[in-house]
């Protein structure tokens, strides 16, 4: 078996492009991935496209030689767009060759461990703040103006059978809700992410109106991405201590500085969503930085990824897969659960467009807040050509 093409499709997924990799063999079978490709990550297309290059006429069922063959050839620049383009080449053909044995991906890696994996709704109300038209017009869900408005999506949640949601700081001011953005902001005022008054008690308040609404069993996490160094984080986290957080996330590069917040606080901290690789998460585990290690499937590659969480739970550390695009996207990570014994919980996307499902030959099957694997071989699922074509991207560039 051996490929002799790969392509990159791409639908419109309301406020994000969804993007998926096909791998072709000349024995007829198909893989596929989903990676994301957003202003943090531009060109990531065009990376995939030049590594497809050196991946024709390769046999995909060598999956670890060929994403050695690959990592070796970028291993100067590794990391970063090299390592998620090397990542869903990989995925790929994990896809093709369980297919060819007929079992799913998880068993290739001694799982399943679990066949029923919990899951939280990601970006809770935290979308629907940043795009409030496009969350009311086309996914239909009501606007956000009030505290009392977050109460009832948290209360929301729990009638959906979710046990855990998770949110971004917000504001709200006189019936209207802002987004705290600062780690991505370009806006020179906030690049030195320094701690607001103001900030703090909006996070405080936020957190506790969703404790009110959604009680006191339901999982509360919050993420506050790159949005304040270390002082802040510290703040922020003894700040939120009465919640009893699931965890309270942030991103560091410094392993050191955020061993001194989890040191310093009762609330569990979650971290490195934004790293590749294990010698990028090694620093991390050896400094115990974080109580429960964020990692990404489709940026790192199920290979590496299954590596980094086996080195986790030689810390005695739990995994919980970064997930917030569309349905391939969480197949991929939902098997990452399924294939390592420290598995914590699975992110996913709920609030989303209406044609999601459509874009995929077999969603995932969500029941009482849990995703439930299926036995089929692969991913389980693959793209539906067709339903991505009816749904072409519309932000600009994409055309």
């Amino acid at each position: 078996m051996r490929i002799k093409s790969i392509e990159t499709l791409h639908a419109d997924g309301g406020w994000r492009v969804l993007s998926f990799v096909k791998v072709s063999t000349d024995e007829g079978v198909t893989g596929w991935s989903e990676y994301y490709e957003n202003y943090w990550s531009r060109g990531l297309t065009d990376v995939i496209r030049k590594l497809a290059a050196s991946s024709l006429g390769e046999d995909p069922r060598e999956v670890g030689r060929l994403s050695t063959k690959l990592s070796t050839m970028t291993r100067i620049t590794e990391g970063g767009l090299n390592a998620q383009a090397i990542a869903a080449i990989e995925n790929a053909c994990l896809d093709i060759k369980a297919k060819a044995l007929g079992i799913p991906v998880y068993a290739l890696f001694g799982g399943p461990y679990r066949r029923t994996l919990p899951l939280y709704w990601s970006h809770c109300g935290s979308f629907r703040a940043r795009a409030p038209k496009l969350f009311e017009q086309v996914i239909g869900t009501p606007p956000l103006r009030t505290l009392d408005d977050i109460r009832a999506l948290g209360k929301h949640v729990v009638e959906r059978g979710y046990r855990a949601l998770k949110t971004n700081p917000m504001v709200f001011d006189k019936g209207t809700v802002t987004m705290l953005d600062a780690g991505f902001s370009p806006n020179p005022t906030e690049f030195a992410h320094n701690p607001d008054r103001r900030a703090r008690r909006a996070i405080v308040e936020l957190m506790e109106a969703f404790r009110d609404g959604a009680g006191p069993d339901t999982g509360l996490l919050i993420d506050l991405n790159f949005s304040l160094r270390t002082e802040g984080l510290l703040r922020v986290a003894q700040d939120l201590e009465h919640l009893d957080l699931t965890w309270l996330e942030m991103d560091s590069y410094d392993a050191k500085a955020l061993s001194l917040v989890r040191a310093s606080t009762r609330t569990p901290i979650g971290s490195c969503e934004a790293l590749h690789g294990r010698r990028a998460y090694r620093p991390f585990l050896e400094q115990y930085a974080m109580d429960v290690a964020i990692v990404d499937a489709p940026w790192n590659g199920l290979l590496e990824s299954v590596k980094i969480a086996a080195m986790a739970e030689a810390y005695q550390v739990n995994v919980a897969p970064h997930n917030f695009c569309g349905h391939l996207y969480t197949m991929i990570n939902a098997h990452l659960g399924a294939a390592i014994p420290n598995f914590r919980i699975l992110e996913i996307e709920v609030d989303d467009v209406p044609w999601k499902d459509e874009l995929v030959t077999v969603a995932p099957v969500v029941e009482n807040g849990s995703l439930l694997l299926s036995d089929a071989p692969g991913w389980g699922t693959e793209v539906n050509e067709e339903a991505v074509r009816a749904h072409p991207p519309q932000q600009p560039g994409w055309q």
